[in-house]
């Protein structure tokens, strides 16, 4: 199983050979075996890449990040067909019916809301934590009472104080916004590798978001970003912060009562939701837990 986050900074060539990525630099050649590759960010604009090795990580279903020249995510690569039965998977995907997306919806923000509510708990805020739990408490089945953004509201200002939003031009929302994009493309990943379409959402619906049903699956995998920016409070965001939010994808935790790596568990908890959908049984859904 993929486990390996690989990053290049560097101006290099791209190439496969043998079933290894190999990395030409001026000064070095080095070579991975693209089965152990989970996740490869391209953070300089200068990086050419080979057909072929596009082609064999797209069979691979390695995700492929581009940054640009500030090394911020751009682009991603997904594959046309993720599964051998995508057609079938797209037509059942169709199919959900509005009371099960609700009822799948309304476990993932009870579950997001609930890290929430630990995490302040941790932190011996435990009058904001109560507040949260009670939140949970009141969902309704679609959270149509947007309980989800009122825990938000208090979770954030909690963590960073009464005058922040989510809005505000800063380097706290510049790591926030770095880290969850690159939960997003592997969410991304995992949803195409799985034969479904990134468009069709649960809750998620604008027009002009390509990415609808990976901004629902994602949301109880924003906290593994939160944590390490309110632990770190950085006052630059650059280069190192980066890589090392980038090596939170290899963070450790325990889903079906295993040990995996972040990148993994994402793969576990989506085939869990989608079974749930296609099931109509959203106790199928299998949520990580830190360890």
């Amino acid at each position: 199983m993929s486990w390996r986050t690989v990053v290049i900074s560097k101006r290099s060539k791209l190439d496969m050979r043998n079933g290894y990525l190999v990395v030409r630099t001026e000064d070095d050649v080095k070579r991975i075996n693209l089965d152990e590759i989970s996740v490869l960010i391209i953070e300089n604009s200068a990086v050419s890449i080979t057909g072929c090795l596009i082609v064999a990580m797209s069979e691979k279903k390695i995700k492929v990040i581009f940054c640009d020249e500030k090394r911020n995510p751009s682009c991603e690569l997904v594959s046309y067909y993720g599964s051998h039965d995508t057609s079938a998977k797209i037509k059942r995907q169709i199919q959900w019916s509005d009371d099960i997306k609700a009822c799948a919806w309304t476990e993932i923000v009870a579950e997001k809301i609930r890290k929430q509510a630990e995490f302040l708990e941790e932190l011996g805020k435990s009058n904001e934590a109560e507040m949260l739990q009670g939140y949970i408490e009141e969902l309704e089945v679609g959270d149509v009472t947007n309980r989800e953004g009122h825990a938000a509201k208090v979770y954030f200002n909690t963590l960073f104080g009464k005058d922040f939003t989510r809005s505000r031009n800063c380097i706290i929302n510049a790591a926030l916004n770095y880290g969850y994009s690159l939960i997003l493309s592997c969410i991304n990943r995992e949803v195409t590798a799985h034969g479904y379409i990134t468009q069709l959402g649960l809750f998620h619906s604008n027009m002009f978001n390509q990415f609808n049903l990976s901004c629902d699956l994602m949301e109880p995998f924003r906290i593994i970003i939160d944590r390490w920016v309110y632990k770190n409070t950085p006052t630059v965001f650059g280069k190192e912060e980066k890589h090392t939010i980038v090596s939170l994808l290899s963070t450790t935790v325990m889903i079906n009562e295993s040990e995996q790596y972040l990148s993994n568990a994402m793969r576990f908890y989506c085939r869990s939701v989608f079974e749930a959908l296609n099931d109509n049984d959203v106790s199928k859904i299998s949520f990580y837990s830190l360890k």
